[in-house]
């Protein structure tokens, strides 16, 4: 029997790797509704209904209807905030604290539904220090790290474990003259560290000598490892420096891959290692949300293939 049931793809406009998915799933005859979430309630609406029998009601975009009590999968990537700016500003946080407690719970709540990834795992899995105690705890070597708001603090870490790195905890988009800037990861020296960092919570973590970096793309049942060379700090600075191999992972790194993956409930991550110079892996982060389409030409790997199936529940 076809299985007629939709993939809902929550993400904003402009999303290339939506894209590539939703254009794999069609060529699979997979219904798909795609919309962003902050359309509601401009271009977006749902009517949704708590009964015995679980969540029934419909959400409906200007193009497509989907049957909440009948979802295949939902593919959860970046959708926009969102906004209510004819509002005045009490009302207005009114209004998006409805809208995301709404819209939001009831998109999180649809039964038999496979998530990629749900919202709720994603929001928990994207705090850094669940991050890295969860990656300890799931096998990986972590580098030292210091979560503080001392400079006492982060000058005596950074003297112990030095040479040493900060990263932001989160990364909000900063705009400079219109384009989209974020905070860098950089050096940091003992000289460099002053009484502002009293201002709020900062990560120090030790640098570890490395010869490459390792990008892992787990979905679902696949795991495709990309060694990315650079002589960079970041990679994530300057692409057009960057260098692609497939490789395979060490022994026992698949194992603690799920093992992460499983502690927050996420059937999708997009891991960042660095290779150190004896070869071993040093976990640096995992992003929940994380890009990963720009590898596959680059390197042949089936990955949209393997969305796609996970999306489409294929056994």
């Amino acid at each position: 029997m076809t299985d007629t049931r939709p993939v809902l793809v929550v993400t904003s406009l402009n999303d290339p790797t939506a894209d590539v998915v939703i254009r794999e799933l069609h060529g699979r005859d997979i219904p798909v509704v795609r919309f962003d979430s902050g359309d509601f309630p401009a271009s977006l609406s749902v009517e949704a209904e708590i009964t015995q029998d679980g969540l029934q009601g419909r959400i409906h975009t200007p193009s497509r209807t989907a049957d909440l009590s009948g979802v295949r999968a939902l593919y959860y990537r970046r959708p926009s905030g969102f906004a209510f700016p004819h509002l005045a500003e009490q009302d207005a946080r009114f209004a998006t604290t409805q809208a995301r407690y709404g819209l939001g719970g009831v998109l999180a709540s649809l039964h038999g539904c496979l998530y990629v990834n749900h919202p709720h795992r994603i929001g928990d899995a994207e705090f850094k220090p669940s991050g890295l105690t969860a990656a300890v705890k799931a096998g990986f070597l972590v580098p030292p790290t210091l979560i503080t708001s001392s400079p006492d603090a982060a000058r005596a870490f950074v003297k112990r474990h030095g040479p040493a790195v900060y990263k932001p905890l989160y990364n909000p988009v900063y705009l400079i003259d219109g384009v989209s800037n974020v905070v860098r990861i950089e050096e940091a020296t003992a000289e460099d560290i002053d009484d502002s960092v009293a201002g709020t919570a900062h990560l120090f973590q030790q640098r570890v000598p490395k010869k490459a970096d390792v990008r892992v793309t787990v979905i679902g049942p696949k795991v495709f490892c990309v060694r990315i060379d650079s002589h960079l700090l970041d990679w994530r600075t300057d692409y057009s420096r960057l260098t692609y191999t497939p490789v395979e992972p060490p022994p026992g790194v698949e194992r603690s891959l799920y093992r992460y993956l499983d502690h927050f409930g996420l059937v999708f991550g997009a891991f960042d290692f660095c290779v150190g110079i004896d070869g071993r892996w040093w976990f640096l982060e995992c992003n929940p949300s994380g890009q990963w389409y720009w590898l596959e030409p680059e390197t042949g790997l089936p990955m949209c293939a393997a969305l796609a199936d996970l999306l489409e529940r294929k056994p």
